[in-house]
Order: structure tokens, then C-alpha cells, then sequence
């Protein structure tokens, strides 16, 4: 559609209906890294929000282009809201350390990856008592700001920052780091690595991830939740 000086405009109600599955597609696959009371329908209307900002301010043409800008924009407005909502309690964040805590000792103690049982008995758990904190810790990321730092500490990011070759971000990606993680990851246990690899480098979500393992979407988050918790021990023991 052009106007009368020869502008091409666009029809945002058609650009709605046309990205509203990507809208969807990140909302769900965001879903497995945050804890159960985030609803997904919240994400979906935050979502949209973003996609509507991203087909004011985009300028290129409208193309694939346009899609990996939306999706940025969508991604950034979710994240926004999150950030604003304090989503990650510290009771999540306690669980999880309890579980990093578990895998540490017992690596060290076995010299082999432990299993669930393994981890729920040094937890004094249950077997379906452990698989319902690694539901509950759903949500932990593999860093977290706090983590580096102690109370009466100036933080661990601002002492990286002293200068402008000191970006936090470029220490974060050291090859070192980049290496540690790569590793970490090919030494998880297989259906763990199985299940990161289709989250995230195919970009699948629970729900199609329990369609290819022929298990339960709350499963997947289980196994997702354990292998970050792994990843995380070793991340912290570099």
C-alpha cells in the first residue's frame, strides 16, 4: 500500500496477525527458564506489546529482516517485564544452590556425575520429594548477579568494570569461561544434553521436547532445572 507521495505504508493489523505465532513461539520457549507462577498468557500480552513497538520503529524492508528484528524487540519486552516483576524469588534461588550444593559434593566425592537418586539420598529426599524441588526451582539461570559478590562486597560486575577494557560482558565470554561451558555441557548426561540441545540450539519448547523423549512437559522441565543446576556447579568451580 503506498500513500500519495509515493510512501509505502503497512497494514499493522495484518503484521499482528501475520507474527503472532512468533509472538507465541518465544513466550513458550521463554516459559521452561521461569518458575511456575508465571503465567504464559501474561508473556504472550507483554509479547505483543513488544511486536507492536517493533513494526512502529522498524525502517528496513519488510522480510526476514523483519522477523529477527521482532523477535529482539518481542524478547526485550518480555524480559523488561520480568525484570520489573522481581519473577526469580529467593526461594527459588535457595533451592537451586541446595541442588548445586548436592551435585558439587558428590562430584567430588564419586568422581562421576551423580543421578537422581544419588542426588535426592544426599538431599534426604524422596525420589518424587527431589523431582518436585527441581519443579519448583524451575527458573534458575546459570549465573545470577548476587552470586558473585557477598554482602559488604562491592559487586563483583562493577570491580570488572574499571576501565573500558574491562566490559563485564567481555569477561563473561572469556574463552576460558566459553570453554569451561562448552565442556560442562558435553559432559552432562545424555538425555540432559539431549534435552538443552533441542531447547537451545533447535529452539524447541517443553511441550515439544516431551513429544520427542515420549515424556510428560513437567518431566522435561525436571531434567532441564537438573542440568542447569550441573552447569551452574561446575561454572561456579572454575
Amino acid at each position: 500500500m503506498y500513500t500519495a507521495t509515493g510512501t509505502k505504508t503497512i497494514d499493522k493489523e495484518q503484521f499482528i496477525t501475520e507474527f503472532t505465532p512468533l509472538v507465541k513461539r518465544i513466550a513458550y520457549h521463554m516459559m521452561t527458564r521461569l518458575p511456575a507462577s508465571v503465567q504464559v498468557d501474561d508473556l504472550i500480552q507483554v509479547g505483543m506489546i513488544g511486536l507492536l513497538d517493533a513494526i512502529n520503529r522498524y525502517e528496513g524492508s519488510y522480510g526476514r529482516q523483519f522477523e529477527s528484528y521482532a523477535a529482539q524487540r518481542i524478547r526485550g519486552s518480555i524480559l523488561d517485564e520480568l525484570r520489573e516483576a522481581d519473577w526469580l524469588p529467593r526461594s527459588i534461588r535457595k533451592k537451586m544452590r541446595r541442588i548445586e550444593a548436592a551435585v558439587n559434593m558428590l562430584e567430588q566425592r564419586n568422581g562421576c556425575a551423580p543421578n537422581e537418586l544419588d542426588l535426592a539420598a544426599e538431599l534426604e529426599m524422596s525420589l518424587d520429594e527431589y523431582h518436585e524441588t527441581l519443579q519448583s526451582a524451575r527458573g534458575a539461570q546459570l549465573i545470577y548477579y548476587e552470586d558473585f559478590q557477598q554482602d559488604d562486597e562491592e559487586p563483583f560486575l562493577d570491580r570488572l568494570f574499571i576501565d573500558s577494557e574491562g566490559d563485564p560482558l567481555n569477561a563473561l565470554l572469556d574463552e576460558n569461561f566459553r570453554s569451561t561451558l562448552i565442556a560442562a555441557i558435553d559432559n552432562l548426561p545424555p538425555r540432559e544434553k539431549q534435552v538443552m540441545g533441542m531447547h537451545y540450539e533447535q529452539e524447541m519448547n517443553l511441550r515439544e521436547i516431551g513429544e520427542v523423549l515420549g515424556v510428560s512437559e513437567s518431566r522435561v522441565c525436571q531434567l532441564h532445572t537438573q542440568a542447569v543446576a550441573r552447569l551452574r556447579s561446575r561454572l561456579r568451580n572454575t
